[in-house]
């Protein structure tokens, strides 16, 4: 008798099992689809998250190699459903899904733009707060920065080669501040002094550099439409300044060499080299701290 009722007992539990899982089947749904991008073109290994929003609970998973994706054993409900790709694009759908019915959507991605320009899109001078320049430094407002891809190659240009002209100034002021030092003992009367010749040797360093430091400036692509205005205008000014008188200096330089050589006293237009060289160092010095100092 004993062995009866068990026997109808585990029957009764077997049936109910059945029944039970034969009816979470019957309820179950699934969601599948693709993602695509703005041109219909499907991604793939977007990451797509399915939540349910009635229980809160969600499921994710992952587009295959022809962007497409399924979601299986889903009770039905309302979904929020979030598709993403390498965090530059994304797209957000809602979709009902019924018992016991497979349903299909298709996500497509819509390109997002960045919250804030990218520091390095800068060309000139630097900003408040920060070491590099700004495009508003330069001029441009805040949908103007959002240009083309081809305009912003252009700046990107433009942005690497007025560093460069940055720092290559920044290098010649070191054989420019020591030329200056040395002319003050270049003045010996005997030929060929050590002094005179490293004053020389200096000079000579300082052209060069400045003359590479100029070439970036000069080669940098310009921008149609900028304004220039604060320091890079100091900037530009001083450089009418400082760039004749980097070419005149060595000149003049060459000149008193000579009469020096000769064991003459500097006179005529080579008297000018030392006022013509103390001012162009002048210039070049005021032209860094214009881009140094924001007014």
């Amino acid at each position: 008798m004993i062995r009866k009722t068990t026997e109808f007992i585990f029957a009764g539990v077997l049936i109910f099992g059945l029944t039970s899982h034969s009816l979470h089947a019957q309820d179950a749904t699934s969601l599948s689809g693709t993602v695509t991008d703005a041109s219909a073109k499907p991604v793939a290994n977007a990451k797509v998250s399915v939540k349910n929003l009635n229980t809160g609970q969600s499921s994710e998973t992952q587009t295959d190699a022809d962007g497409h994706y399924s979601v299986p054993n889903l009770a039905a409900g309302d979904y929020e459903v979030f598709a993403s790709s390498e965090a530059i694009s994304s797209a957000t759908a809602k979709v009902t899904l019924t018992a016991g019915s497979a349903q299909t959507l298709t996500l497509a991605l819509t390109q997002q733009a960045p919250a804030t320009p990218p520091s390095e899109s800068l060309p000139n001078a630097p900003s408040p707060n920060k070491t590099e320049p700004s495009l508003e430094d330069l001029g441009f407002t805040k949908s103007e920065q959002q240009g083309n891809a081809q305009q912003q190659a252009l700046l990107d240009k433009r942005t690497r080669m007025l560093k460069m002209h940055q720092r290559m100034g920044l290098i010649t002021t070191i054989p420019m501040i020591a030329s200056v030092i040395t002319s003050f003992n270049a003045g010996g009367k005997s030929e060929g002094t050590a002094s005179r010749d490293l004053h020389v040797a200096l000079g000579s360093l300082t052209g060069d550099l400045y003359g590479i430091t100029a070439w970036y400036a000069i080669r940098a692509p310009k921008i149609a439409g900028t304004e220039t205005r604060g320091p890079i205008k100091v900037h530009k000014i001083l450089a009418w300044v400082h760039g004749p008188g980097m070419v005149l200096t060595p000149i003049l330089g060459a000149l008193a060499f000579e009469q020096k050589n000769n064991g003459e006293k500097v006179h005529g237009l080579a008297a000018a080299h030392g006022p013509v060289a103390i001012v162009t160092a002048g210039a070049f010095g005021a032209a860094l701290l214009s881009v140094s100092l924001k007014f």
